[in-house]
């Protein structure tokens, strides 16, 4: 396959991942509505976990047997769903998911950042600041000003959202460490390792066998854990070791008007009037951080 069409694939992926991730904060909003948070992410961790581990069986893959690999399965379980999860599901029962969207789509920011600052794995070029200016202005757009009006009422579940997106970040960081795995393991391994954390204190706090889930609930939850769990999971660490960690987490971007619009049909959440001028700089913000650059041709 030649790079031009891997580059192709990568974007086109990037897109469903986005659709997934960003349809997923409905789903949180609907679910916990009679679901507890813990309770609620344990179960998605648990289905999640579950799916993953039957497609490694079918496709006649092995998972490591050494303790150091499932030792990097559990902090990056911690990391990418275990804390992050549960944070943006507790926040979620104050705030709309349209305002967790945006607040979760600051997770490039924070990755470029830790990269530029601590791991340095991947070069801070110009493209990069400027797709992430892009990215801002037209997460800025979208919102619009009014919005931000919100900020400081419950802002515990906000600093919830911001603390979540940190570990996303650093997630994104820690899982180039699984590069040469087949992306089915680390996403199968990382899930059943988040259901072992979750489950037990899901028993000891919310006792769930006490619960009457609606019918919505359960449904969203199968949706999160089927599509915008399982499905994204194995896309987003194929995107990991192709685009990188900042390329990767810049979806958020375009995760914006996807996540606010879904929110908008089904919660009845409304878009700002500048909302297509900001698509519009979240594409370039997208393609700025995620096209790689033309290598000079070379002298003959």
């Amino acid at each position: 396959m030649s790079a031009k069409s891997d580059t192709t694939t990568d974007l086109v992926l990037l897109g469903v991942l986005a659709v997934l991730w960003g349809a997923s904060y409905t789903f949180i909003k609907i679910g916990v509505e009679t679901i507890p948070p813990i309770t609620f992410i344990a179960a998605r961790t648990l289905i999640a976990g579950a799916i993953l581990f039957a497609v490694v069986r079918w496709r006649g893959l092995a998972m490591p047997g050494d303790a150091a690999s499932w030792r990097r399965f559990a902090f990056q379980a911690c990391l990418n769903s275990v804390v992050p999860f549960t944070l943006i599901a507790a926040a979620e029962r104050s705030v709309d998911a349209g305002f967790a969207t945006i607040l979760n789509a600051t997770s490039p920011i924070f990755t470029f950042l830790l990269t530029a600052l601590i791991t340095r794995h991947e070069p801070v070029t110009a493209r990069k600041l400027v797709g992430v200016g892009a990215g801002i202005a037209g997460i800025c757009l979208i919102v619009g000003t009014q919005a931000l009006g919100g900020i400081g009422h419950q802002l515990w579940a906000q600093l919830a959202i911001v603390a979540a997106t940190v570990c996303y970040a650093g997630a994104a960081i820690f899982g180039r460490g699984f590069r040469g795995l087949d992306p089915m393991l680390p996403a199968a391994g990382s899930m059943l390792c988040g259901a072992v954390m979750l489950v037990p204190l899901s028993l000891a706090v919310d006792q769930p066998w006490m619960l009457a889930p609606s019918a919505a609930s359960i449904l969203a939850l199968l949706g999160l854990s089927v599509f915008s769990t399982a499905l994204a999971f194995v896309i987003y660490f194929r995107l990991i070791h192709t685009l990188g960690s900042v390329g990767t987490t810049s979806q958020a971007y375009l995760r914006v008007p996807i996540g606010v619009g879904i929110g908008a049909v089904f919660l009845g959440e409304s878009l700002g009037p500048t909302a297509w001028l900001g698509m519009g700089f979240v594409v370039v913000g997208v393609a700025a951080m995620t096209i790689p650059a033309r290598k000079p041709a070379s002298a003959r």
